[in-house]
């Protein structure tokens, strides 16, 4: 017997499930912004299909199987997303010159916590949910093909079984299977240090200093606070910097700007975060990055800036006003 589908019926599964098609999307994508656009055709899809949904899996198999063909369909491009670190060497700081920004479509850009996994969960699925959205963890997974990235993350991130994703990707459980193997080999090959979970009063106390240095742009407390091995990176500049050395360079000339900044926290990549805004008048800061702040050991290791984005996408005001 076919099942109906009503329209109450599938508002009532988009409600419910957007969050994790979002999170799927992401992963695919590697933007948030692109991962927001796949869920809306999603959801455009499955209302114009929504007449020949026939029951034969549950509602949310049904979105997540639309949400895969359009996230196919989307990176189909040439061009896989990645970080700076993954395109070219490190430079020095008194040699950098910033030139034109690259396409926003050649960097994984950051997404909210909030908008792609339960922060308010078990606090132990919140820290595994987290680490399956860091920055490296996304940008080694554009390196798969579609199928073995949607196998990966099906199976081991939303803990989908090898039928069920057989199931969705139209295929068989050995293929599945195969693919996960494949695909656990590659992101081996690509594993980064594992990052703090960031819950400690230490970690805390870390980023209120973080804070209190870079607005007052006291750099010599800024650098105390950073690992020898810190990494800056500025997308969508190719450019990126290692060391303390560098990075007091950068900030007291290329970087400038960044004096009389403010910052305000938000949670992006499973970890730390923050809005920076430059001042463009005495009483007004308006929007420049996303900062993604990552901590190892209660030292700062990785400090990425992503310039350009909607502030309020984020959570955040679009100005900051005295």
């Amino acid at each position: 017997m076919t099942a109906t589908l009503s329209s109450d019926d599938l508002t009532a599964a988009i409600d419910g499930h957007r969050r994790e098609l979002t999170g799927f999307c992401y992963r695919m994508l590697g933007s948030g912004a692109e991962a927001e656009d796949a869920v809306q055709e999603t959801l455009v899809k499955a209302w114009k299909a929504m007449d020949r949904f026939e029951g034969r899996s549950s509602v949310r198999s049904w979105l997540f199987r639309i949400a895969h063909n359009v996230c196919v369909d989307m990176i189909r491009a040439p061009q896989r997303r990645a970080r700076p670190m993954d395109l070219g060497p490190s430079s020095e700081a008194p040699e950098v010159q910033l030139g034109p920004q690259l396409g926003e479509h050649n960097f994984v850009q950051p997404v909210l916590d909030a908008a792609v996994i339960d922060v308010q969960g078990d606090p132990a699925a919140v820290a595994e949910a987290r680490e399956t959205i860091r920055l490296a963890f996304v940008a080694a997974l554009q390196i798969l093909p579609p199928r073995q990235r949607a196998a990966l993350i099906l199976c081991e991130v939303l803990k989908w079984s090898a039928v069920d994703t057989a199931t969705l990707l139209e295929t068989t459980v050995a293929s599945v299977n195969s693919a996960l193997q494949r695909a656990r080999a590659a992101l081996a090959e690509q594993a980064s240090e594992p990052l703090d979970p960031v819950v400690t009063a230490e970690d805390q106390e870390l980023l209120a200093r973080y804070v209190d240095a870079f607005e007052r742009y006291d750099l010599d407390a800024l650098v105390g606070l950073l690992r020898d091995d810190v990494i800056l990176s500025m997308p969508p500049w190719d450019v990126w910097l290692v060391g303390p050395d560098n990075l007091r360079h950068f900030f007291l000339n290329q970087g400038i700007s960044c004096q009389h900044g403010k910052l305000l926290p938000v949670e992006v990549n499973g970890g730390p975060g923050f809005g920076s805004y430059h001042r463009v008048a005495p009483d007004r800061w308006e929007p420049w990055a996303i900062q993604t702040i990552e901590i190892v050991d209660r030292r700062i290791v990785g400090h990425h800036n992503f310039i350009g984005l909607d502030f309020e996408s984020f959570g955040l005001p679009p100005y900051i006003e005295a």
